[in-house]
């Protein structure tokens, strides 16, 4: 008797060959033993995947390491048809494009489980969200059920999987002149919804399968996110002429600023996921990003991380989050305040010596309506409350 795997092919396709798409999504399930699909409308990323079928992941850490990442090639974004038989086929399937792409896909996205329906009917498709977006699962749901016919059971046949994207990849230039070489951190674990799976947990090394997966999307977010904003802000203002995430948190004073910014923020995780994380857990992660934060060999910079504010202040975002959440439990919370305000004077310039050209309209905002309107247009708080 045939079975789910005589007719699937052990091939993961992954909307996205970005950088974290290759340096880590496509990496772990490449080792794994899969063939790995990238799909993308960067027509030079897709032609050199198939030219060469292999790309390297330089590992930028205290002991340097190169990974050969090999069985990939590509599919054009636009390759419609081509697109939607290798969803009908997979085994499994991520999208790696940033929030604003999700959007895109669902067409298409569509049209491949239908076809898998009616190829293979009943077998189910499990599609892992490498997204830093809270509520990704809901969202891509949502999107699916307005355009799938009522008949088609979703629910049964489709399994969402959020993910903690951990994995830091700055914009450096890749060592050996390959558009498809990437550097990244040693860090390399994935954790995954494990409820969310309809098929077993796929055996991937580096494959962390957690229950509660909410609260460990929101650890990323108080914690990780959080931080590392508060490098660059805190680091940005302490240090106006510094340039790297290394150079800042040489400063003791800012390393100890942004060590009580987490912690006050991990006290607010708790608060909403009661027994979900111990303190001595927490401890050891914020000391893990501490450390991770200052690495070197990455390159990384006040500018890259705290770029973007429109983005970064936005009321689902890294530091309003955290705040509104901690006003909302009534505890401490004027150490995230203080990297708020920092990120009101943040103008750093990137390579280009300019400043992020939306971070520019962002700061004329500010000029022309005042702090007060601005962070409740944009960052959606009453500033009644955090006085």
């Amino acid at each position: 008797m045939k079975t789910r795997r005589d007719f699937l092919k052990k091939s993961f396709v992954l909307f996205g060959a970005g950088k974290i798409g290759r340096s880590f999504i496509g990496q772990l399930f490449s080792h794994a033993g899969y063939e790995v699909v990238f799909i993308d409308k960067d027509k030079r990323l897709i032609d050199a995947l198939n030219r060469q079928r292999t790309y390297k992941v330089f590992i930028c850490d205290t002991v340097p390491e190169t990974i050969v990442v090999e069985n990939v090639r590509g599919v054009h974004a636009d390759d419609r048809a081509t697109v939607v038989e290798e969803i009908a086929s997979a085994e499994i399937l991520a999208v790696s494009i940033g929030k604003n792409g999700l959007p895109h896909i669902i067409p298409v996205l569509t049209e491949g489980l239908l076809k898998r329906e009616n190829d293979h009917p009943g077998w189910a498709l499990d599609i892992i969200l490498a997204e830093n977006m809270r509520n990704a699962d809901i969202f891509i749901h949502d999107e699916l059920s307005k355009r799938l016919p009522p008949a088609y059971p979703l629910d049964e046949r489709v399994g969402l999987i959020e993910t903690s994207i951990g994995k830091m990849v700055p914009l450096i230039v890749d060592k050996d002149g390959d558009i498809l070489s990437v550097s990244a951190e040693a860090y390399n674990t994935l954790i995954v919804n494990k409820e969310g799976f309809k098929n077993p947990v796929p055996e991937v090394d580096g494959l962390d399968a957690k229950e509660n997966m909410k609260a460990w999307v929101d650890r990323k977010l108080f914690i990780h996110n959080l931080g590392h904003a508060a490098v660059a802000y805190i680091g940005y203002m302490v240090h106006p002429d510094y340039v790297y995430t290394w150079e800042a948190l040489d400063d003791p004073s800012v390393k100890e600023t942004v060590r009580k910014v987490m912690q006050q923020s991990a006290n607010v995780l708790q608060a909403i996921y009661p027994g979900v994380f111990t303190d001595e857990h927490l401890q050891e992660h914020i000391d893990d990003l501490l450390r991770r934060f200052a690495n070197r060999s990455l390159g990384d910079t006040l500018f890259r991380v705290g770029c973007d504010l429109y983005r970064k202040l936005s009321p689902d975002d890294r530091i309003i989050t955290p705040l509104t959440s901690a006003i909302r439990h009534q505890l401490p919370h004027n150490y995230i305040l203080q990297v708020l305000s920092a990120a009101l004077q943040f103008k750093c310039t990137g390579p280009d010596g300019k400043i992020f050209s939306s971070d520019i309209d962002f700061h004329h905002e500010v000029e022309r309506e005042g702090c007060e309107k601005v962070l409740q247009r944009i960052c959606g708080i009453n500033i009644q409350l955090i006085n």
